[in-house]
């Protein structure tokens, strides 16, 4: 359970940084499906 806890406070903390570089970048889809597949698969 507080491995759980830990996981949903990075999730947390890297969900504004993931918008924010979603809205300001404006890149291709092929770098946007890049960096979200990395930041999915990075806390597991």
């Amino acid at each position: 359970l507080y491995y759980l806890l830990l996981v949903w406070l990075i999730f947390i903390l890297l969900a504004p940084a993931k918008i924010l570089s979603h809205t300001n970048l404006n890149e291709p889809n092929s770098k946007n499906t890049k960096t979200h597949k990395f930041m999915w698969t990075w806390p597991w």
